[in-house]
């Protein structure tokens, strides 16, 4: 009797269960889908917005204000290489776009303008489809700087790992996921990357939201090859990407047709660039050279702080374009306020590194007329080897060593991310050497320098006396001369012509010239021959007359050895760059090298010696 009413009891269950509508759960289920990650910061554009929740099932309503054929007569001659396959999920987020998120759309259109072009460029040069240009939108709203729960960053939102894995800097001052040229770069060649796995662009994108792993476990579950085979087998996040990807393709082709106009386009500041080496206060940058803070800080949103530190080399800082002539103009005053450092009393730099070129990065702050000079520091590479223990991968070598992923595969000439245990990897650190200042004893009043080579300063101490002199008093000094010594290197297993010519601070041109190299490949055992510059210190006699002084001066500047140095011109170079850069007049640069007007091309090679 218990058994029969407990039958009975389950069946009823089961009935009430089967005539409850279900239409309305699938609703429901579809509406709640919109993550976080994705539509919640692009609606808001700002990581600290309040997520918005999708409407219930009722303010949509069963009846679509678009009619189906139309969408789906729309989507078809919007689809090329990615498939815009119609969908209940996707007529839903056309129309949530259109009514609800109306501000957001708007949003989009007016940022087009910024990121189109770039996102354009790129995606042909990797040979991608260029409608994947639409899925910035719907991972950060095209928001550079935009940052998710899960600290996914950047108008791509890649996360930290991913993010180094394809070559995007993060330290504590720069983070170049933020910055949009870099971080697209990676976009296209981690999309290649998932496309290559799948061979499907739905799948790909899926996966790009979820990972190519979740993307396989739902196959594997649901024997499906397709993302709508597999579509209630992904996460619910997951299951919206695609949809909400196909919506706002719609949308930015379509949405006039709907009343949905962009207002306020926005468009890409007009910028020029300077290089920037060591220490800078951004905020005492920009208060001394009149540029906006907030405008400096959109043409750089890589920077995360208001200052980059003393180890900065060759950073790239972008500048308005309407500031840049006030900030040639005053450039000695502008960074000498703000690459000052507060050293203690007393602390005498030797000499300011002007092997980039670029703005001085130390300011001495003591006593002029001290004795004492401080060791001057220099980066330099320093080969070493590391050996692969168990668990250890390319990514965790590259970050034990700060060093790049694609640089450990470059040194040791791997091609594919697996390793072995016992195997031995090249890895090279940058390490600062000190170099000491040469100290030459004199009795003259007046500080004297002497230039040894292009890169380095020579310091001349003097003792100070009470009362100046002009009498033709000679006295014995030392001035340091550079000469070349032909020595050879014998080719090691794993070395190229780039490892030797950083390990004997030479050009690589210099060494295949020396050794009539055509070719970058050489083998094991192969002798090179190697020009190295040694310093010799020889005696001369210095007269204190002014006459003679001006007559020395000629004379050591006849004997120096020159050296001829060249620079290719990169994108955004200007000759304002480089003669900061290399601290040559931008004249000299223009009659080096034969140039009239003040136009260079990419791939110029240009003459900065000295």
């Amino acid at each position: 009797m218990r058994i029969s009413k407990r039958v009975l009891w389950l069946g009823a269950v089961c009935a009430g269960l089967w005539n409850s509508p279900v239409m309305a759960t699938i609703q429901r289920e579809k509406l709640e889908i919109i993550g976080p990650d994705t539509l919640g910061i692009a609606a808001v554009a700002d990581e600290n917005a309040e997520i918005p929740t999708m409407p219930d099932v009722e303010e949509i309503g069963l009846t679509p204000a678009i009619p189906e054929e139309l969408l789906r007569e729309r989507f078809a001659k919007l689809e090329k290489s990615i498939p815009l396959t119609y969908h209940k999920s996707s007529h839903e987020f056309v129309e949530y776009f259109i009514y609800k998120k109306t501000n957001f759309t708007i949003s989009m259109m007016e940022k087009m303008p910024l990121y189109f072009p770039l996102f354009e460029k790129t995606l042909q040069k990797y040979g991608l489809p260029t409608e994947l240009k639409y899925l910035s939108m719907i991972e950060s709203g095209l928001n550079p700087t935009a940052l998710s729960r899960v600290r996914a960053g950047g108008l791509w939102q890649f996360m930290p790992a991913t993010g180094r894995e394809f070559g995007l800097y993060q330290d504590s001052y720069i983070d170049e996921r933020f910055e949009p040229v870099k971080a697209t770069e990676a976009a296209c060649k981690y999309l290649k990357q998932l496309y290559n796995i799948f061979g499907d662009w739905e799948l790909a994108l899926a996966s790009y939201n979820t990972g190519p792993g979740n993307v396989k476990r739902a196959m594997r579950r649901s024997h499906g090859t397709t993302f709508w085979g597999i579509y209630n087998a992904l996460p619910k996040e997951t299951r919206s990407y695609v949809p909400q990807y196909v919506a706002m393709n719609y949308m930015m082709n379509y949405g006039n047709d709907h009343g949905v106009y962009a207002q306020n386009p926005e468009y890409q500041i007009p910028n020029d660039t300077i290089h920037i080496n060591g220490y800078i206060n951004l905020a005492t940058f920009c208060q001394q050279s009149g540029i906006d803070f907030a405008e400096l800080n959109k043409l750089n949103p890589q920077l995360t702080k208001t200052m980059l530190p003393e180890q900065t080399r060759d950073f790239v800082l972008k500048v308005p374009s309407v500031k840049y002539t006030y900030l040639v103009s005053n450039r000695s005053v502008i960074m000498d306020s703000c690459t000052r450092r507060y050293i203690p009393a007393g602390a005498v730099l030797a000499g300011l590194d002007k092997s980039n070129g670029a703005f001085p990065y130390a300011y001495v702050n003591g006593d002029e007329d001290s004795d004492e000079f401080a060791a001057n520091t220099k980066v330099v590479s320093k080969k070493s080897s590391h050996t692969v223990k168990r668990g250890e991968t390319l990514q965790s070598i590259s970050r034990k060593y700060r060093v790049q992923v694609a640089e450990l595969k470059r040194w040791n000439r791997i091609r594919r991310n697996s390793l072995q245990r016992g195997q031995r990897l090249v890895v090279y650190k940058d390490v600062k050497v000190t170099v000491r200042p040469m100290l030459i004893a004199s009795g003259k009043v007046e500080k004297e320098h002497v230039k040894t080579d292009t890169t380095a300063e020579t310091t001349l101490a003097v003792n100070e006396e009470t009362e100046e002199t002009d009498s033709d008093e000679q006295e014995v000094a030392a001035v340091a001369k550079i000469k070349q010594k032909k020595s050879s290197h014998t080719v090691r297993r794993g070395e190229t012509l780039e490892s030797i010519s950083r390990k004997y601070d030479v050009e690589i041109a210099e060494l295949r010239k020396w050794n009539n190299i055509r070719r970058s490949a050489i083998q094991s055992g192969q002798k090179l021959i190697v020009y190295k510059e040694v310093k010799e210190v020889v005696p001369v006699t210095l007269v204190a007359s002014a006459k003679t002084q001006q007559a020395q001066k000629e004379e050591q500047r006849r004997s120096r050895h020159i050296k001829m140095r060249y620079h290719t011109v990169q994108q955004g170079d200007t000759l304002w760059n480089i003669s900061q850069r290399y601290g040559l007049p931008i004249d000299y640069l223009k009659r080096a090298n034969k140039i009239r007007g003040n136009e260079i091309k990419p791939g110029m090679k240009l003459i900065v010696s000295s």
